[in-house]
């Protein structure tokens, strides 16, 4: 006879369920190369080289191995896996203003040539301001192999320390020691002031940008040169902000001088100072002649539309990103050089400018 405790012992252990199916990831995160060794049978280190080093394990091995991966949706973690190489293949862009239509080709020159590269492109701007460059540096910098100061607003010492810690390329700004990406601006400075000369124009006005712009000052000197040599004179009327706001902003001063052609430190001033001037019942080119730098992208929505200096941003940003990949993968310090070459800038004449109404 039966006790009724065994049949209870019995009816307990019936109750008891079927081992649970084996977790096929982790929880509560994702999966890892451990949870690939589990469902692949395998190591973690035969994993480790059949994700990072194909066709260094057998290839039925290795397709196991990628088919557990593919089924556990993994995805490798750059920053993990930068700590046995030291590479996140990531590289940090600096900008000083990101609503600048300016940096549109820059950015899109940069991510090319970094995708191209397999690399990630991460932006940053800083306001147009040094320091809070220098915050967003710090932060991204043990995230990525190599910088981009594109429109960087940093002293030169800041930028010479940090190239004793990551490979760094500039654009559009020149440091001894350091490698940069600039354009030739001599070609289009020397078609404009020739341009502007040939319609009758006499007196220029240089709106300058920023204090902290290195490539305000190279325009002011380029211009300088030209102005020199076709015996015509040169206004500088700034600081500006480099900005909409920073062109309206001087039309007075440009009105009290008495110029008949003005050239912006960029396009947007330029445009701003068109329209405030508009507005005020300056006819365009009768009474003024305006041009603008870098051929931003609706510079000719204006009415009229802007003549201004094409600069091969596009390129630069190609080749800025080039050279610091080959800092990178090479090992070896970026060489200090001025890159210009081919990339030039030239003159788009539109209808901003034109010859002065007589008086």
């Amino acid at each position: 006879m039966v006790s009724d405790k065994s049949a209870l012992a019995d009816d307990a252990i019936a109750a008891v369920p079927e081992p649970a199916p084996r977790r096929r990831t982790r929880s509560g995160g994702a999966p890892t190369i451990y949870d690939i060794a589990q469902l692949a049978g395998v190591n973690p280190s035969t994993v480790s080289r059949a994700l990072n080093q194909p066709g260094r394990i057998n290839a039925k091995t290795e397709a196991r191995v990628r088919a557990a991966a593919k089924e556990l949706d993994y995805h490798a973690n750059p920053m993990a896996r930068a700590l046995p190489t030291g590479r996140t293949n990531t590289l940090g862009l600096f900008l000083a203003d990101i609503t600048n239509p300016m940096v549109f080709d820059v950015v899109r020159g940069a991510e090319r040539a970094a995708t191209a590269a397999g690399l990630t492109l991460v932006i940053a701007e800083s306001q147009e301001s040094g320091d809070l460059e220098e915050t967003a540096i710090e932060r991204l910098l043990p995230s990525v192999d190599g910088v981009v100061l594109a429109t960087t607003r940093l002293s030169d010492e800041r930028i010479l320390a940090l190239t004793r810690r990551k490979p760094v390329v500039l654009m559009n700004r020149e440091v001894d020691g350091v490698t940069s990406v600039v354009p030739d601006i001599g070609p289009g400075v020397d078609e404009t002031v020739a341009h502007l000369h040939g319609l009758g124009h006499r007196s220029i006005v240089y709106l300058s940008g920023p204090t902290t712009s290195w490539m305000s000052g190279r325009r002011w000197d380029a211009l300088s040169a030209s102005v020199v040599a076709h015996g015509m004179s040169l206004i500088e009327i700034g600081p500006n902000a480099p900005t909409l706001a920073g062109g309206r902003d001087a039309f007075a001063r440009v009105q009290l001088s008495g110029a008949t052609a003005v050239v912006a430190y960029n396009d947007l001033m330029a445009i701003g100072l068109l329209r405030e001037a508009s507005l005020r019942g300056v006819v365009f080119p009768d009474n003024l002649s305006i041009v603008g730098f870098d051929d931003i992208f609706g510079s000719d929505f204006t009415s009229p539309p802007l003549t201004t200096v094409r600069s091969p941003l596009l390129e630069a940003g190609t080749r800025a990103v080039d050279l610091v990949l080959h800092a990178i993968t090479t090992g070896d310090q970026v060489t200090p050089c001025l890159v210009t070459g081919d990339l030039t800038t030239e003159l788009v004449v539109r209808g901003s400018t034109g010859a002065p109404q007589a008086t």
